[in-house]
């Protein structure tokens, strides 16, 4: 029953050391830069961007890749609710949830809520719903 939540690709994360650099390349290869913000509180001076490509979206995390992670941190599936969404999969055994409660930013990309959980692998997986 977890499908019915499902509502397509939100988007792939990258970490990058310099915003304009990587905005600039992926205008230059066909994107657009969707949009810019702030990241979410205690990382709130990190920015951030969303970058139309190929149909998805990239969200550029302007950081330096972390010790022993990739460049790609992780990837943002839409949900129709993320609480509702979050239940399920507690309830199918998931429990990697990385913090107790979802983050709401009604200041961020024009206002969204996610929750991340971590797979079998490490990789990060974002439920995501803009508001």
């Amino acid at each position: 029953m977890l499908k019915q939540h499902y509502q397509g690709l939100g988007h792939i994360a990258v970490y990058t050391a310099d915003m304009d650099k990587s905005i600039s390349f992926y205008e230059k290869i066909g994107g657009s830069l969707h949009l810019r913000a702030p990241a979410c509180p205690p990382e709130q001076l990190r920015e951030l961007a969303l970058v139309a490509f190929g149909g998805f979206l990239i969200e550029l995390i302007a950081a330096p890749v972390p010790e022993g992670e990739g460049p790609v941190p992780h990837f943002a599936v839409y949900v129709d609710d993320v609480d509702q969404t979050a239940a399920a999969l507690r309830a199918a055994g998931i429990e990697s949830f990385r913090t107790a409660a979802k983050c709401v930013m009604p200041n961020t990309f024009g206002g969204l809520e996610n929750w991340f959980f971590t797979g079998p692998s490490g990789e990060q997986i974002e439920l995501l719903r803009m508001l």
